[in-house]
């Protein structure tokens, strides 16, 4: 029995910390964005609080003038207009301030959703194959749906104070006049509490367990709504197992939807009977003190409304305190995302001369992808010097690209450590470490934006700067002869008239914007795989003229980019096998390099 106490206790207490660290992490985000809002919620709080009372005060002395004797037509004209005067005026304006407050739900929706973009943006890139990270994303937008976010939190606390401040004053007639009644409403109360806290559970374990389905049937309908997925699904007739298992996550989604229907229903039906109970009761004790002449037929009204009143108000209060636990552990979710854990060990350390090259270093490195126990890169050493083209060659699965990957800090190594200029690469600021790379990869994408957009990314510059990177690629006349020129959309997700280049014109645009960041280190990760050897070499001659003095890494399964290269490093089994000049390298015999070009050779003739 302890330890089902202790372990209860220990569960409410966590529940006390999520919603304390949820109204921690969204109250500032409100008040940062809008301060009127909390100034107008504290006005809305007191007229809300104002609105029963109208009828309260006055309805009894109405009823008891209708029925005296006198019936005084002018008393009950004056009462009558108070009554409904102050009630309709409260009303309005409490209506009026509840609409424009509710103006700020999809202000402050839209404002968390992009700050849970940024975070997707900024997480670190190794979580984005982690499983736990990518349910974690999708409960955080779930979660931010269920609870209404900002606004619904919001709204739920100052329910609580409005009713707090209209419990105070019903109490008090109450207490003058019928004082059992307020055992009897706060008895049945406590127990409509239970109820209603039982079916919150319901539904927070529904929200749970339903997330990581809604995640895998969100990425089912998101590939059969996907245009990119078009040529495959059509040509391998994939839309009919595509439909199938959307079907069999709704079944899953409908089944959890009904379980959990099925069991808030006994509840509803309890939480119905308990209301009846309390309402006979209330109306059996007022009776009783009407026939025996404690009370007028005025003052039993106002008691009647009055208790009305205190259970509306302290079942909205309990109600509320319960709403925003659910809604705050919907949010939560919100908060744990913002706080995931990073994978990567980060620094401060500032990067000394962004614009000139630099030495990289790559001491014993070894590296498997999480969760994988398969080691891709195994004790891996080589030095490249500040200025040096390096030439990185393989078959496929040697370990090319994850070399890349981890200079680019998307993951750490397992053993070893990469050093720039000497210094451990995870002692650097992560942002301004990333300023040191101009990257190219295999899989590059471009934005459904303008051309120029592509280039610019958010930074702003001459459209005659924006054509030299252009023309530097040998795109410019592909541009300037689009409809709209640099302007002109790519793609079109959200243009009609959008243009889809080529393969190897997005990759020539994909260049031109490395080469716009002019970052001291370029990085080319087979970009041009769709182009055939000799366009590829002719890009790799062109890059290789436009790098200049900084440093360079070529990966590519051909050997276009060999020849004009300082060194070559040869990866096989996920080490560097051979590493030289091409020369040295081509006339090694038996060597992997040699038997790779030789084989090769016949294409570059």
């Amino acid at each position: 029995m302890s330890n089902t106490k202790n372990i209860q206790n220990e569960k409410d207490e966590a529940r006390k910390n999520l919603v304390g660290k949820t109204l921690k992490y969204f109250f500032p985000v409100a008040w940062k964005f809008d301060k009127a809002y909390f100034i107008l919620s504290a006005i809305n709080v007191i007229l809300g609080a104002l609105v029963p009372f109208p009828e309260i005060i006055f309805m009894p002395m109405l009823l008891d003038s209708l029925i005296s004797p006198e019936r005084d037509l002018q008393h009950i004209i004056i009462c009558a207009a108070l009554m409904i005067g102050l009630k309709v005026g409260v009303s309005m304006i409490s209506t009026a301030l509840s609409v424009h407050l509710e103006k700020y739900s999809d202000k402050f929706y839209n404002f968390v959703s992009e700050e849970i973009s940024q975070r997707c943006m900024e997480i670190d890139f190794a979580l984005t194959e982690n499983k736990e990270a990518l349910d974690q994303i999708n409960r955080g937008k779930e979660g931010l749906d269920y609870s209404n976010g900002v606004h619904g939190i919001s709204s739920a606390f100052f329910t609580i104070l409005k009713n707090v401040l209209t419990i105070f004053g019903v109490v008090t007639v109450l207490a003058i006049s019928a004082p059992w009644m307020l055992l009897i409403i706060a008895v049945l109360l406590a127990f409509s509490a239970v109820i209603n806290s039982k079916k919150n559970k319901i539904e927070i374990k529904f929200f749970t367990d339903v997330s990581k389905i809604d995640r895998i049937w969100g990425y089912i309908l998101w590939g059969l709504e996907n245009f990119r997925f078009g040529k495959d699904i059509r040509i391998y007739g994939a839309a009919k197992t595509l439909l199938k298992k959307s079907d069999e996550q709704m079944d899953r989604v409908m089944k959890y939807d009904t379980d959990w229907e099925n069991k808030k229903y006994p509840l509803s039906i309890l939480d119905v009977i308990v209301v009846a109970i309390r309402d006979f009761g209330t109306y059996l004790y007022l009776g009783a003190l009407a026939i025996f002449g404690k009370i007028t037929i005025g003052t039993f009204s106002q008691l009647v409304s009055a208790g009305g009143t205190l259970n509306g108000s302290v079942q909205g209060a309990i109600f509320g305190f319960q709403n925003i636990v659910k809604r705050c552990n919907y949010a939560y979710e919100v908060v744990k995302l913002m706080e995931y854990p990073p994978m990567l060990q980060k620094g401060d350390r500032r990067v000394e001369n962004l614009k000139t090259p630099h030495t990289i270093e790559f001491r014993n490195v070894s590296f498997s992808y999480p969760n994988t126990g398969v080691q891709v890169l195994k004790n891996v050493s080589i030095t490249i010097k500040a200025g040096e083209r390096l030439s990185v060659v393989g078959l496929n699965g040697a370990g090319k690209t994850t070399f890349v990957k981890l200079l680019c800090r998307l993951y750490d190594t397992d053993e070893g450590e990469i050093l720039i200029d000497g210094v451990n690469i995870r002692e650097y600021d992560y942002d301004e470490y990333m300023k040191l790379f101009s990257v190219v990869f295999q899989d590059f994408r471009l934005l459904s934006f303008t051309a120029k957009d592509n280039i610019l990314l958010g930074t702003e510059d001459s459209d005659e700067a924006v054509d030299a990177m252009f023309a530097k690629v040998g795109l410019l006349d592909k541009i300037n002869s689009l409809p709209k020129g640099r302007d002109t959309m790519m793609f079109r997700e959200f243009d009609r008239d959008g243009v889809q280049l080529s393969g190897g014109e997005q990759q020539k645009l994909a260049i031109a914007r490395a080469l716009y960041k002019d970052a001291p280190v370029v990085i080319l990760d087979e970009p041009t795989a769709a182009l055939d050897p000799v366009a590829e070499y002719e890009i790799y001659c062109k890059f290789n003229d436009l790098v200049g003095g900084k440093t360079a890494v070529y990966i590519s399964h051909r050997l276009s980019s060999c020849k004009f290269c300082d060194r070559i490093a040869v990866f096989s089994e996920g080490t560097i096998k051979e590493l030289g000049t091409h020369d040295e390298l081509v006339n090694r015999e038996g060597g992997i390099y040699s038997e790779m070009f030789h084989a090769q050779a016949q294409y570059y003739v």
